[in-house]
């Protein structure tokens, strides 16, 4: 039986009926249906199944391309592990500590704590657990007139799973947490405060916080009433390890390179991973990082690793650059919030249909122990100058002032931070200065309005020396926190002026 272009054309415009489709046909095919004369081969190309006539090839060398979008992805992806690895392998490897070993500074950090936009204003404490050891106490002394602590216990991919203190579990009134590993399904004594994890690792990060009329001494004396062991050895708890590591580099910011993908294989070969989170893995297994495996990498792999590590890094420095206006915390200001939380209000941008990775992953960049939950209210903001009063993205070896008004709006006080704008961490300097607070107002010049100017740059103005956040020819992030912010902060009626550059 021969099938002419009639009875073709009649065929299809019966099945278009059939389908209820309401679509012409093709001008060129419909032409060729009603041309008499029986088909032939040479009239048609299927429709799609390859690229337009035309179109040619961008990449010659697939293998390479394919493992370095898997690698840029990736690393996007493990940002907030990335984060909260280093604080652990840095105190094991560069410290020589153990997990439960306690740090607790015995005075404000200097530019020796290499962190993400760390505090100098009050002492911190840290540790860390492998509860792959088994269940893991933290013992939190009762919050009172000579000290009480504020922070979070987080967990592999530094989400947290428990805060403490008076705005924690414990309700300022101290007490015993438990920690227990993933799948455990052991009694859980009476009087604890049971965290289960979804992570083998975790870490705390606590801010020692004054007494009134109390001293850093003080803080470090309160402290060293913590204690971390294992739940086998609560009976008789071993002496607790204490170092201080205010004299000491204790180097925790996260690796670049080749290395960061050591790191990636380090984190998710030990901890389970999230059925979201299955598709990653299999990019990963392409770049040679897999469960029961060595960390052996095929050359291809490792350069594309290396390049999209490094691509990673000036991306989140693109990113910032161009932050997105409608996140600014005051529109006509250039400040933004260091805590920028998701829709939930939470720090993990996972929702029901998506994760969003970019804007995890650039809050993780620039930030480390976020709390669970963002209050309305935060008991401390902290606000990121991310440009001068013109909009200009602040530059190395600029000098810019910024005026403090006399009556800022904090129940406890106020203090600017300058960090170096490509690690986020504070900035070495011969003065050994990164932070000016309301604590130094007795030795700053103050203006008659009772309000102080700062100066933040390279070098000090005449006179100014004691009111000078030096920036060592780096380019400046400047953060001022208010701790204990008032209403006039939280409704935003307070403005905080921008930083004005004068050279």
């Amino acid at each position: 039986m021969t099938i002419t272009r009639r009875g073709l054309h009649r065929m299809a415009l019966g099945s278009a009926a059939l389908l209820g489709l309401g679509a012409k046909p093709d001008p060129a095919m419909a032409q060729a249906l009603r041309s008499p004369g029986p088909l032939s081969n040479s009239d048609f190309e299927p429709l799609g199944g390859q690229p337009p006539q035309g179109a040619v090839r961008s990449i010659e060398d697939f293998d390479y391309q394919v493992k370095y979008q898997r690698a840029f992805e990736a690393a996007l992806w493990a940002m907030p592990a990335l984060a909260i690895y280093r604080f652990r392998a840095a105190a094991l490897e560069d410290l020589g500590l153990n997990d439960r070993d306690i740090l607790a500074w015995s005075g404000v950090a200097t530019a020796k704590l290499e962190a993400t936009t760390a505090n100098a204003s009050t002492p911190y404490i840290t540790a860390f657990a492998d509860l792959r050891d088994g269940p893991t106490v933290l013992e939190i002394p009762a919050a009172g007139a000579d000290g009480s602590l504020y922070g979070q216990v987080v967990d592999a991919w530094q989400y947290t799973i428990a805060d403490v203190g008076p705005s924690g579990l414990d309700a300022g009134k101290g007490g015993r947490y438990l920690f227990t590993p993933p799948g455990y399904d052991g009694d859980i004594p009476q009087g604890y405060l049971h965290v289960p994890s979804p992570n083998f690792r975790i870490a705390f990060a606590f801010r020692s916080v004054r007494g009134p009329g109390m001293t850093d001494a003080d803080a470090y004396d309160y402290a060293k009433r913590l204690k971390m062991y294992l739940l086998d050895q609560a009976d008789t708890p071993p002496e607790q390890v204490f170092f201080d590591p205010i004299d000491t580099r204790y180097p925790t910011l996260p690796r670049w390179g080749l290395a960061q993908f050591q790191d990636i294989f380090d984190i998710v070969t030990v901890e389970p991973v999230k059925p979201e989170d299955k598709h990653i893995m299999g990019m990963l297994a392409a770049l040679g990082i897999r469960r029961g495996t060595e960390f052996a990498p095929d050359p291809v792999a490792e350069a594309a690793m290396t390049q999209a590590s490094h691509d990673v890094w000036f991306y989140m420095q693109s990113w910032f650059d161009n932050f997105p206006q409608d996140q600014l915390f005051w529109p006509d200001r250039h400040y933004a919030s260091l805590l920028q939380a998701d829709d939930n209000n939470t720090f993990t941008w996972t929702y029901e249909d998506r994760i969003d990775t970019i804007e995890r992953a650039a809050e993780y960049f620039w930030c480390t122990y976020m709390p669970k939950a963002l209050s309305d209210t935060p008991a401390t903001q902290y606000m990121m100058a991310l440009a001068d009063s013109t909009g200009t993205l602040f530059e190395a070896g600029a000098t810019y002032r910024l005026d403090v008004p006399a009556q800022m709006p904090v129940d406890q006080f106020w203090a600017l931070t300058v960090y170096d704008r490509a690690t986020m961490c504070f900035i070495y300097t011969s003065e050994n200065r990164t932070t000016l607070s309301s604590y130094d107002l007795d030795s700053m010049a103050v203006n008659a309005d009772g309000s102080v100017t700062l100066w933040v740059g390279p070098n000090p103005p005449k006179g100014m020396e004691a009111n000078w956040i030096p920036t060592a020819g780096k380019r400046p992030l400047p953060a001022m926190r208010f701790y204990g912010p008032t209403e006039a902060f939280n409704d935003k009626s307070f403005k905080l002026p921008d930083f004005e550059r004068v050279s």
